[in-house]
């Protein structure tokens, strides 16, 4: 799966059981899927996953890693294959949008890679593909591009020197494709979380919002541009989409994200709520215990967790030298568990 902040990987362990273990549930609403890791696990145990995500990259993950069934995995393998080729056989005149943005005016990977990327990238474009199986095979790209990028893991700014990896060559590899769930097939949604809420129903709501400052368009724009692919103009050292600055999410507001996350709360339509949250976000534990009270009695399960690379590294000037302290490498996450009352 893609490097990603607030990424639970080191959690699945935990909240994956927890899960499964609230009254053998058949589906599950992923209301903020970002790289549908949870989702992924979820489906693998035989569960129905509603994902949604308002940005455009996720949903298409989605549609790649969780609607595309194990049925389609020999289309899926020989579609990778062809666009391998199309990686392999790539030179100086498919260089294009990507190259130009993001290995030329920045360095988030090889110039040699940014030809290739641009060249798989149209190369899916220019086919009369369904919606599922471009999904794959624009989930495959950004899994690709992941591995031979320059960055600690966002897309806010880039490595002086490049990264051993980024002198790889681009590899796309088939996404693991899973069996469809005895309950339905998974679906793959992108809306406004409070739009989501409204309209999607399931046994259990996992909920893993955004909790800070960080903004998860601006600091995966790549893979927005990626699947948009709308040439968009780019602004900053990081080459940012324009749009970065205009969409805002009430969940990056220390003033707003406590009535946000209410109205998702009460809208929800499930038998239990599952939300994962970090002591770096702006809602506290209590006061996130005092909100989901209202729909029922609340559970909480608490693990030492290591921050995200970046934070790890520390603050560096444009040259490179150091110019701030780390003030922790860990934090606390939190998952709390409702049984929703009637």
């Amino acid at each position: 799966m893609i490097k990603y902040l607030g990424s639970k990987r080191a959690l699945l362990d935990l909240i994956v059981p927890l899960i499964m273990g609230l009254d053998e549930p058949r589906s599950v609403v992923d209301l903020f899927s970002g790289t549908s890791r949870v989702g992924h696990a979820l489906k693998a145990h035989g569960v129905q996953v509603k994902a949604n995500d308002h940005n455009a990259y996720a949903a298409t993950l989605a549609r790649g890693l969780l609607v595309a069934d194990r049925a389609r995995a020999e289309e899926a393998r020989r579609l990778v294959a062809e666009l391998q080729a199309t990686a392999e056989a790539a030179g100086p005149a498919q260089a294009g949008y990507v190259t130009r943005t993001f290995c030329e005016e920045a360095r988030f990977f090889h110039p040699d890679n940014g030809v290739r990327i641009d060249a798989v990238r149209e190369a899916i474009a220019a086919r009369d593909l369904d919606e599922e199986l471009e999904s794959v095979a624009l989930t495959a790209l950004m899994l690709a591009a992941d591995r031979v990028d320059s960055t600690t893991g966002v897309h806010m700014a880039y490595l002086k020197s490049w990264a051993g990896r980024a002198l790889r060559p681009l590899q796309l590899r088939p996404p693991p494709l899973l069996t469809r769930a005895a309950a339905g097939k998974a679906e793959a949604w992108e809306l406004d979380a409070a739009e989501a809420a409204r309209r999607l129903s399931g046994d259990v709501a996992y909920l893993d919002p955004p909790y800070n400052q960080h903004k998860y368009l601006g600091n995966y724009h790549i893979w927005e541009t990626l699947v948009r692919w709308d040439a968009p103009e780019a602004y900053g050292v990081a080459r940012k989409r324009v749009d970065c600055r205009a969409r805002r999410s009430p969940f990056n507001s220390r003033p707003r994200i406590r009535a946000a996350m209410a109205e998702v709360v009460e809208a929800l339509d499930v038998r239990w709520l599952v939300v994962s949250f970090s002591d770096e976000g702006y809602l506290s534990r209590g006061e996130l215990v005092e909100l989901l009270s209202r729909r029922g009695e609340v559970r909480v399960h608490s693990r030492p967790h290591p921050r995200y690379v970046g934070a790890r590294i520390g603050i560096h000037s444009p040259s490179g030298e150091k110019v701030g302290q780390v003030s922790h490498v860990a934090n606390t996450e939190h998952v709390f568990v409702v049984r929703c009352r009637g």
